[in-house]
């Protein structure tokens, strides 16, 4: 089954800046924190918002107190003096788009213009432009209701911003051969022009296409009819539950959009579970593999056999003769520490990773048990290769253990902001990064008696680097959950534009620095072929920018893969150089 998930799927701009001042607001505002009628058509997040203390305020009282949150798709210039006047502080969510349609309407109604509002009459933001156009304003659902309107003398037409754009274009077209003297605005939003452009590629290829998003949503029932004017079957679907798995499982391409006001997580776990339907009905190897991949990567068995094959790797740069204790280390620290913070972060799991919160809900006594032995191990091993070695992962354990435990238990008068290292921004990715240096190649280079600090500086750097990248691309993956939990990542703290620039310049530096070292002899020649990962990793981000790489399990393997890869590179080097040799 191949799946195709459009590039313009879920939040929009106008959504995202709404729910992000909502989830912010009880931090910063007055309770209690009401929002003026649903905040965007979406019931997940309206329930997610209910969880958080954020209610709907349905009618507005004659006194009142607390902070309301005007609604994505605006409100009437009257029912905002309203909430002011019954003692509300009004935060305004309105969508920048629709605000700019709000105030061609508003300045041309004081002109005396006839404003022409095409759109769904009861829709939340008609209502609201309505508003602003007073008595002057018409609403028309198309071109037949335009037509019945008789002719004004002077008169503007504008449109709800998800509109059916072709719809549109030929109301447009109607307008300036019978009325050339109306002047016609172009408002619906580039967001949705470009959401249903994509749609209509994306089912003309697909055998149907699955629409994610609330019932209510205007935007999102103009794609699933878009679909179906194509001659494509639709699928509207609020979450995963109201899947047709019967219908589904037996076609071969789908395609996956959602509307405007979908979050990320919902769009997700759609995908994910598309995405194992052929999983439950076809026994062949393909499907084996991915179920192969799918355990590997929910019992972090994988990630940590990256680790042992980092560690590999980062001892052949320092051209270190004992490799086995170190690598076994690495393993079963990563193992456990992965274990570990999956089972305490659950929260944002929920959101980042449904399907991964499921498993470790359903086996959490046997991963408990599996992270436990796992990390004791680790220490054993660690013992046996000397004192330096065992006291830095013990130390290392203690600080992975107490990642999420509040280590303040109270305020001190607001000068210390974080009681907890997790709350510190950024902290999750780099001491992951510092952990896996640590383990892989500063832990080898204590061991051993011909270990060379230089050599492990560099192999340090180059496993910091390369691990900080890995757990930052998932971190911008995750960045919405992560913002839902109030989880401080990197790509939360300077957004993900920035974080994949910074990504790429890290990534570039260690393939130019890497074989720079080896040049020099501060490490060993194996330098010009690891290269390679950080090459890899450069082109998954880039597909995943140009949106060619789907989230879920096909895209995390390959990740980790690449860590696998740096130590088979290793191994296949020092086999060469050893048959060479002999």
């Amino acid at each position: 089954m191949k799946i195709s998930l459009a590039k313009t799927a879920g939040f929009c701009m106008g959504v995202r800046r709404a729910v992000e001042l909502a989830l912010d607001a009880p931090s910063k505002y007055s309770p209690p924190i009401y929002t003026y009628g649903p905040l965007i058509h979406n019931p997940q997040v309206l329930a997610l918002f209910a969880e958080k203390g954020v209610t709907v305020l349905g009618e507005i009282p004659q006194q009142g107190h607390g902070t309301v949150l005007v609604r994505a798709h605006g409100i009437p210039p009257g029912t905002h003096q309203k909430l002011k006047a019954a003692g509300f502080t009004v935060i305004n969510a309105t969508c920048p788009r629709v605000i700019k349609v709000q105030s061609i309407i508003k300045s041309h109604a004081r002109k005396g213009y006839s404003i022409i509002i095409i759109g769904d009459q009861d829709h939340p933001e008609v209502v609201g432009l309505q508003g602003y156009a007073g008595e002057r304003g018409f609403v028309v659902a198309g071109l037949e209701d335009l037509q019945a309107l008789p002719c004004f003398e002077q008169a503007i037409i504008v449109a709800q911003t998800t509109q059916n754009l072709r719809e549109y274009k030929q109301i447009k077209a109607w307008v300036t051969e019978v009325h050339p003297h109306y002047k016609v605005y172009d408002t619906i939003c580039d967001s949705t022009e470009k959401r249903q452009a994509e749609v209509r590629e994306l089912a003309k290829d697909a055998d149907a296409v699955v629409v994610v998003g609330g019932k209510e949503s205007g935007n999102t029932r103009r794609l699933a009819a878009i679909v179906e004017a194509v001659g494509k079957t639709a699928y509207h679907v609020e979450t995963e539950a109201d899947l047709d798995s019967d219908a589904l499982s037996g076609l071969n391409t789908i395609g996956i959009t959602a509307g405007a006001s979908t979050p990320s997580w919902i769009i997700k776990r759609v995908l994910q579970s598309i995405e194992r339907m052929p999983l439950k009905k076809r026994r062949n190897l393909h499907a084996f593999w991915l179920r192969l991949q799918r355990i590997l990567l929910l019992t972090n068995i994988y990630v940590a056999l990256g680790a042992g094959c980092l560690a590999y790797a980062t001892i052949s740069l320092q051209g270190l003769s004992d490799i086995y204790p170190a690598t076994t280390v690495a393993v079963l620290y990563v193992m456990s520490m992965h274990i570990l913070n999956h089972l305490t972060g659950r929260a944002e799991s929920k959101y980042n990773d449904p399907e991964r919160e499921r498993f470790y809900n359903k086996y959490k006594p046997s991963l408990v048990a599996m992270a436990l032995v796992s990390g004791a191990l680790g220490l054993v091993v660690a013992y046996g290769m000397g004192p330096l070695p065992f006291w830095l992962l013990f130390s290392m354990s203690l600080l992975g253990l107490s990642y999420n435990l509040r280590l303040i238990p109270f305020p001190m008068d607001g000068h210390i902001k974080f009681r907890s290292i997790r709350e510190i921004p950024g902290s999750k990715t780099i001491l992951i990064a510092l952990a896996w240096g640590m383990v892989t190649a500063l832990l080898p280079a204590l061991a051993a008696d011909d270990g060379q600090w230089v050599a492990g500086g560099a192999a340090f750097v180059w496993a910091v680097g390369i691990v900080f990248c890995r757990t930052a691309f998932f971190d911008v993956l995750d960045i919405q959950g992560d913002r839902i939990v109030g989880k401080e990542t990197l790509p939360t703290f300077i957004g993900p534009g920035r974080s994949f620039l910074l990504l790429k310049t890290i990534l570039i530096a260690l393939i130019v620095l890497l074989p720079l070292f080896g040049a020099l002899g501060v490490v060993t020649y194996l330098s010009f072929f690891m290269v390679i990962p950080p090459l890899l990793l450069i082109g998954v981000i880039h597909a995943h920018e140009g949106d060619n790489v789907l989230p879920g399990i096909r895209m995390e393997f390959r990740v980790e893969s690449i860590f696998v890869l740096s130590g088979i590179l290793a191994f296949i080097c020092r086999t060469v150089l050893r048959f060479c040799n002999a």
